[in-house]
């Protein structure tokens, strides 16, 4: 019943008449500088009122089951201003304290992801992506993440499917003259774990595609593997890291162990106090074993001071 909801989400942003006829040629996408007019910014401004209200109620409406016919009234509010004439250059300011609005730093498109909770502590995640034209032009996003299960590595998704996330952080790459956006995200959807993902996402002329095969995790265990998306998953309550370190010029995350030895059962990971990573070489994230080394101090010893990076 609830994947049926999510569809709906769907189509209502298609039907909305806002979404644009796909290219036969892709063309490089510029910025759109131009802005609303003063008559639009008064509108634009006052339905971002209207998204603030119901975006309360999307989190947090005393009776759960309610969430849902919010969250379906968000995404029309949300559409309907994103109609009005260059929204793009519209920051949502205040939208941006009770959603994720995120931009990679080319300004080319910007995310806007939320998420509802039917039943704690699950949630089911939204979104969609603006491109910078004067008339809207708008991909529905809809959360994948249930379905994908366990081979959430192994495939690109299409059609608006979407590893489900709120993202804070986005890194540019240029393979093959495309540009690569790496999109690094936090799902607590499931009950019994958390997972902290990266996640490709490339346009194309039918639109946007998430996953790519730009991860090189071969190590011991894996002597010859490439994966679509980078997952940690882990057990809730606990906290994890997964992100970007201008020092190190590399992605760091903490090495998980399983608290009962079963690497199987990931909803028992813990980390376990030294840190993987990722650089960016050759065109694809190759995994770096023991980025950061721990420093092992004897019974007494104080902590040199020095940074305990590996730079190389």
């Amino acid at each position: 019943m609830f994947r049926n909801f999510l569809i709906l989400v769907a189509c209502i942003i298609f039907a909305s008449g806002c979404l644009f006829a796909q290219e036969e040629d892709t063309v490089k996408m510029k910025m759109i500088t131009a802005k609303i007019t003063p008559q639009g910014m008064e509108i634009i401004h006052a339905m971002e009122d209207s998204l603030l209200l119901t975006i309360d109620s999307v989190y947090n409406a005393f009776i759960p089951d309610s969430r849902s016919a919010y969250c379906e009234r968000f995404a029309r509010q949300l559409v309907k201003a994103l109609k009005i004439s260059n929204s793009y250059s519209y920051p949502f300011d205040r939208l941006e304290k009770k959603i994720y609005i995120i931009y990679p730093d080319d300004r080319s498109f910007r995310i806007f992801n939320w998420y509802t909770s039917l039943t704690e502590p699950t949630r089911r995640y939204y979104g969609a992506i603006q491109m910078p034209d004067e008339k809207l032009k708008l991909y529905p996003l809809v959360d994948y993440t249930e379905e994908l299960g366990r081979n959430a590595s192994d495939s690109a998704l299409t059609d608006g499917k979407w590893y489900g996330a709120q993202y804070y952080r986005i890194i540019t790459h240029t393979v093959g003259g495309n540009n690569v956006y790496t999109l690094f995200g936090f799902n607590s959807g499931s009950p019994i774990s958390n997972k902290k993902v990266m996640d490709p996402l490339i346009f194309t002329d039918k639109g946007p595609v998430f996953g790519a095969q730009v991860f090189d995790v071969r190590s011991e265990n894996n002597p010859a593997q490439m994966v679509y998306r980078f997952v940690l998953e882990y057990k809730k309550g606990v906290s994890v890291s997964l992100n970007w370190d201008n020092d190190l010029r590399s992605v760091y995350f903490d090495k998980l162990v399983s608290q009962i030895n079963d690497p199987n059962r990931k909803y028992t990971f813990v980390p376990s106090g030294s840190y993987d990573g990722f650089r960016w070489e050759d065109e694809m994230w190759k995994y770096k074993k023991d980025l950061i080394p721990v420093q092992i101090l004897d019974d007494g010893q104080a902590p040199n001071g020095d940074k305990p990076f590996n730079s190389k």
